[in-house]
């Protein structure tokens, strides 16, 4: 039986993969990718405009290629904790 972030772990990568590669390289995600993901994955997403989808899509293109490949996900993800965290401690 695996741990629970292990579990956790696996499904982050998971989810990356399942958009990553609709359409041209596997291992990052462009734009449409990132919406979808974004749209599909995420509580938020569908309220979330185009505008800041994009603008969400150029914070998170470090290298400005494009796309965003798995190190920028997972800094994004890491981002989104720390805003989930914030908010749940002021729940409290």
């Amino acid at each position: 039986m695996t741990a629970p972030l292990d579990q956790a772990m696996g499904i982050l990568i998971a989810v990356f993969h399942k958009y990553s590669g609709k359409e041209g390289d596997k291992n990052t995600l462009n734009k449409k990718e990132l919406k979808e993901l974004i749209q599909k994955e995420l509580t938020i997403g569908p309220k979330l405009k185009d505008a800041e989808i994009v603008g969400l899509m150029e914070d998170l293109d470090r290298n400005k290629d494009q796309e965003v490949n798995f190190q920028e996900y997972i800094t994004f993800l890491g981002a989104l904790c720390m805003v989930y965290n914030e908010a749940l401690t002021k729940q409290k």
